[in-house]
């Protein structure tokens, strides 16, 4: 998983800077919708859109947007109809990509998607061509400090497979079918986060020479840009020198 550490490490980087994209309203009330769609309007019992709420609320998305995204998702008024959408390709060297998408517009979201692989010496594949390469699991990243011990009997208790200190920030993996329970665990437990998803991870990474690492990197940091993005997976290995070299 040190590739997506790597890249997770970026994007929190980057999230400041994200925000500033006027844009970012758009895939936040998304995220409410979908949010609110899944496990009810009630914050306090739906962990998922407790965390898109205080994404907003932390790039200023103004109240009656996150109102109004709650109520779409619930179906309180008109205006919720988004699809979630898989697609799979492969970048630079062979480097496999899964990329999830989550938009009003299907469309939109390809041509996005299309363009960002096509600039970047990529392809689409078909479906299945490199799915088999990963698994999905739950990734929670908590918000603030936090007592490592606490976390880890908190999350073992309830099923996860692993808890790691990357950087300062704790991160919690899961099973797919245990990433509910250990959500709402941890959210029980008075945890709040930074991110909780369902990502996909190579079951192998892959080494690629410096220079197409670096375009599979200026792949990935474009498809996270586009406005239907959800989630950017590769089983691209990313080192310490090329890390360097792309945040140069």
């Amino acid at each position: 998983m040190s590739g997506h550490s790597k890249w997770s490490t970026i994007k929190r980087k980057k999230g400041a800077e994200d925000a500033k994209r006027a844009k970012v309203f758009t895939r936040l009330g998304r995220d409410i919708m979908v949010a609110a769609r899944e496990g009810g309007g009630d914050e306090n019992a739906n962990p998922k859109l407790k965390l898109a709420i205080a994404k907003a609320r932390s790039a200023n998305m103004p109240k009656e947007n996150i109102e109004r995204a709650k109520k779409k998702g619930t179906g309180e008024i008109a205006g919720g109809e988004v699809v979630e959408m898989l697609y799979e390709g492969y970048g630079p060297d062979g480097v496999a990509y899964i990329v999830e998408i989550l938009t009003d517009n299907r469309n939109r979201a390809l041509a996005e998607i299309k363009h960002a692989f096509s600039k970047h010496a990529g392809s689409l594949a078909t479906n299945g061509a490199v799915m088999w390469q990963f698994d999905q699991k739950g990734f929670i990243t908590l918000k603030g400090e936090a007592d490592f011990d606490d976390v880890f009997l908190q999350a073992a208790e309830a099923g996860a497979e692993d808890v790691v200190d990357e950087d300062g920030v704790m991160t919690v993996y899961t099973a797919r079918d245990d990433y509910a329970t250990v959500e709402q665990a941890l959210a029980n437990a008075g945890y709040d986060f930074e991110d909780s998803e369902l990502r996909w991870f190579p079951q192998n990474e892959i080494e690629v020479p410096k220079g197409k690492a670096l375009q599979n990197m200026r792949l990935m940091e474009q498809l996270e840009e586009a406005d239907d993005v959800q989630t950017v997976s590769s089983n691209l290995n990313i080192t310490d020198e090329v890390l360097a070299a792309f945040e140069a």
